[in-house]
C-alpha cells in the first residue's frame, strides 16, 4: 500500500524524541505555525542567501515581491536540527536565485504555514554602508563629559568632576565573583583631567582598554573610507586617550569609576544606583558620603609610577593612536606626528617577561582577557603603517617586532576570533599587506599570517556545522553578536589580503545571524531591522522612555541559560519587558528585558566590531 508523504511527515515527528521529551504528532487538520527568519536588513545581490524555517513539518516555501509576485519557489530540504519541543525541526531555505534589487517576503505552505520578515535585495554598498553611521550614533550616545550629542535620548553634560579627578591605588578584591572590595579606597595622586571619551556599556564607568579596542576598529574603518562623522566620535576617543596617557611621567591610567560599591567601607559603586548621568554632577557629597564616589570618581593607574606596562594595554593603545596618525598624515602632518609619538612611547613601555594578570579593568573579572600578543602584534604593525605614512625610519624595525609577536601569538596564545580578547584577524590581515614584499629579518611571512586567518575561519566553519542556524558561536556563552560580527569581518579580511572568496557564504551567514536569522528573530542591532531590542540593559536609554531608541547599539544576545537566575531589577529603573521565551531551550536563553544585562546590555565593543563588519560588508 503507498503512504502518502502527509503521513509519512506525521510518523516522522510523532517518532522524534528531544531530550527524552516525546513530541506530540501533528494534526492531519490543521497546518502547523512555523516561523521564518531572515536577515532583516537583507542579502547582496551577489551573495549566497539563507532564511531558515523553525517548525515541526517540513513545507514549500515562495519569495514574493512588492507587487504580490512570485518570483521564486523552493521546498525545504533535511531539518538541520531540532531547536526545543516546539519546534523540533530547523529548515533551511535557498534564496541564492532571487537576485532583482527589490523588497521580498517568503511565505511558506504546505504542511506548515509561515510568513517571514520583509527584507531587501540590493547592493551589499546599499545595505550596509549606512550601519556604519547607525553604530557610530551609538558611540555619540555614550559621551561623558562637556561635549554631548543630546541625540534621541535627551543627552546632557555629565561627569564634570572628571575634570579634577583623584587618582586611587589599585583596589583590592576578593569573593568568588573576583568583584567584592577587600579595602577602603586608598589616594595616591592627583587631580587629573580625565573628562571626556565614553561611557563603556550601560553604566557609566570608563576603559581604556575598551575604548582603544574600539577606536583600533573605527580608525581602521575611517583610514579606508574617510567619513567626517565618523572622524569626529574618533577624534573625541582619541582626545581622551591622550589624557589618560601622561607622556611625561610614562604612566597610563586605566579606568575612570568603580562599578562595584561596599557596604562595609560605606560607599556605593557606579552599578548601585539607576540614574541618569547628568544626576552625578548636582550631587552635594563629601568624603565618607556613600554616593562620594558616585560624583568623585576614582582612577586607577595600569602602571602605577610608570612602571612597565601590561603589554595588552600598550599594544591596543598604541594601535589607537597609530591608525589617528595614519587618518590625519596627509590632512593635519602636525597632528599626525604627535600621535604617532604617543603611539610609539606606550608601546615602549610594554612589560613582555613575567607578564602575570594583564591588566584590563578593576576588578579583572569584569574583563578577564588573558591573550596580549596578538594587541602587542596590532600595535607593532600599525605603528609600522603609521611610520611609512610619515615616512618614518622606524617603520621597518616595527615591522620586524609586528612579525615577532604574530609568531609568538600563533605558537603560544589560545586562540579566538575577532574581539575583544582576540584582535588577531585585524593585525594579520594588516601585518601580510606589509610583509608581501618582504623585510630582512621577519619572523614570518604572509603565507604563515593567512594560513592562521584560514584556520580561524575553518574553526568557524565547522562548528557553524553543528548549529541548525549555522552560527559559528555559541549561543550558551557571552559576547555572542560580537564574536559573530568578528567572523564576518574576518571572512572579508581574508578576502581582502587573498582573494580568495570562499568563506563567503559563511561570513554572510554569521551577519545573517546578528541580525535576525536566529532562533529568536532579533536583530541584535537596536532600531536596525524589523525586530530589535526595545529593552536595553541601559540606564540613560531606560530612563529616557520607551520610546527613545539607542538607535545603533548591539547587545549581547542569546547566551546560557544559567546566567538569566536571580537577576535583580534595579531600583529605579522602569519597567520593560518583551518576552521570547517560545524560542529559548534548556541551554540558552534571550530575553529582551530591562534586568537582562546577559544578553540585552549593550557596549562599546560590541558596537565597533560591527561598525567594522558592516564597513568591510558595504565596500565588497
Amino acid at each position: 500500500m503507498m503512504v502518502s508523504s502527509w503521513s509519512r511527515a506525521v510518523a516522522a515527528v510523532s517518532a522524534l524524541v528531544l531530550g527524552g521529551l516525546t513530541v506530540p504528532a501533528v494534526s492531519a487538520a490543521a497546518a502547523v505555525r512555523g516561523e521564518v527568519r531572515v536577515d532583516q536588513v537583507g542579502y547582496g545581490i551577489t551573495e549566497t542567501k539563507y532564511a531558515y524555517l523553525l517548525s515541526s513539518a517540513p513545507g514549500s516555501f515562495s519569495v514574493v515581491d512588492e507587487r504580490g509576485w512570485t518570483v521564486h519557489r523552493g521546498r525545504t530540504g533535511p531539518s538541520f536540527g531540532a531547536w526545543n519541543a516546539k519546534y523540533p525541526a530547523v529548515y533551511q531555505l535557498d534564496l541564492s536565485k532571487v537576485w532583482l534589487p527589490g523588497k521580498y517576503r517568503i511565505e511558506v505552505s504546505g504542511e506548515t504555514k509561515a510568513t517571514s520578515p520583509t527584507f531587501r535585495v540590493d547592493t551589499r554598498q546599499r545595505l550596509f554602508t549606512p550601519l556604519v553611521r547607525a553604530t557610530n550614533e551609538f558611540f555619540q550616545a555614550q559621551r561623558d563629559g562637556d561635549d554631548i550629542i543630546p541625540g534621541r535620548l535627551g543627552r546632557k553634560p555629565s561627569h564634570l568632576a572628571d575634570k579634577e579627578a583623584t587618582v586611587y591605588d589599585w583596589p583590592v578584591f576578593v569573593g568568588e565573583g573576583g568583584d567584592e572590595i577587600a579595602e577602603p579606597l586608598k589616594p595616591v595622586g592627583g587631580p587629573i583631567d580625565v573628562e571626556g571619551g565614553w561611557v563603556d556599556a550601560g553604566d557609566f564607568v570608563k576603559f581604556t582598554s575598551n575604548t582603544a579596542y574600539s577606536l583600533a576598529e573605527m580608525g581602521y574603518v575611517l583610514r579606508e573610507g574617510y567619513d567626517p562623522v565618523l572622524a569626529k566620535e574618533v577624534t573625541l576617543g582619541l582626545d581622551w586617550l591622550d589624557k589618560m596617557w601622561d607622556q611625561r611621567n610614562k604612566t597610563l591610567y586605566a579606568q575612570v569609576g568603580i562599578g562595584t560599591g561596599s557596604d562595609e567601607f560605606g560607599f556605593l559603586g557606579d552599578h548601585d544606583v539607576w540614574r541618569n548621568p547628568h544626576d552625578d554632577d548636582p550631587l552635594d557629597v563629601k568624603s565618607g558620603d556613600p554616593k562620594y564616589f558616585v560624583k568623585h570618581r576614582p582612577v586607577f593607574p595600569a602602571n602605577p609610577g610608570g612602571s612597565a606596562l601590561s603589554p595588552n594595554l600598550a599594544g591596543r593603545v598604541a594601535s589607537a593612536f597609530a591608525l589617528g596618525a595614519q587618518v590625519e598624515a596627509k590632512r593635519n602632518p602636525a597632528l599626525a606626528k604627535k600621535y604617532l609619538a604617543e603611539a610609539a612611547s606606550v608601546f615602549a613601555q610594554a612589560k613582555t617577561k613575567d607578564v602575570g594578570e594583564l591588566v584590563t579593568a578593576f576588578p579583572h573579572a569584569y574583563y578577564p582577557e588573558s591573550s596580549w600578543r596578538d594587541d602587542m602584534e596590532l600595535g607593532a604593525t600599525q605603528l609600522a603603517l603609521a611610520g611609512k605614512a610619515l615616512r618614518d625610519p622606524r617603520s621597518v624595525e616595527w615591522t620586524r617586532q609586528a612579525s615577532h609577536w604574530a609568531k609568538a601569538y600563533i605558537d603560544l596564545e589560545e586562540k579566538s576570533t575577532l574581539n575583544l580578547y582576540d584582535t588577531s584577524a585585524l593585525a594579520h590581515a594588516e601585518l601580510a599587506k606589509l610583509l608581501r614584499h618582504g623585510v630582512p629579518g621577519a619572523a614570518l611571512g604572509p603565507k604563515e599570517l593567512i594560513g592562521d586567518l584560514r584556520r580561524q575561519l575553518d574553526e568557524g566553519v565547522a562548528n557553524a556545522a553543528k548549529s541548525p542556524f549555522r552560527t559559528a558561536v555559541s549561543v550558551t556563552d557571552f559576547d555572542a553578536a560580537s564574536k559573530s560580527f568578528g567572523f564576518a569581518a574576518t571572512e572579508r579580511l581574508y578576502a581582502d589580503v587573498t582573494g580568495d572568496r570562499r568563506y563567503a557564504a559563511f561570513g554572510s551567514q554569521q551577519r545573517n545571524f546578528t541580525l535576525g536569522a536566529n532562533a529568536w528573530g532579533i536583530s541584535l542591532v537596536v532600531g536596525v531591522g524589523t525586530t530589535s531590542p526595545k529593552c536595553p540593559h541601559h540606564q540613560a536609554a531606560n530612563l529616557a522612555g520607551e520610546d527613545k531608541v539607542l538607535y545603533g547599539a548591539v547587545v549581547n544576545g542569546p547566551n546560557g541559560a544559567e546566567h538569566f537566575a536571580d537577576l535583580p531589577f534595579p531600583a529605579g529603573a522602569k519597567e520593560c519587558t518583551k518576552p521570547y521565551d517560545a524560542f529559548d531551550t534548556a541551554e540558552s536563553r534571550y530575553t529582551d528585558d530591562l534586568a537582562s544585562w546577559p544578553s540585552n546590555e549593550p557596549a562599546i565593543d560590541f558596537t565597533s566590531t560591527a561598525m567594522l563588519a558592516f564597513s568591510l560588508a558595504g565596500r565588497s
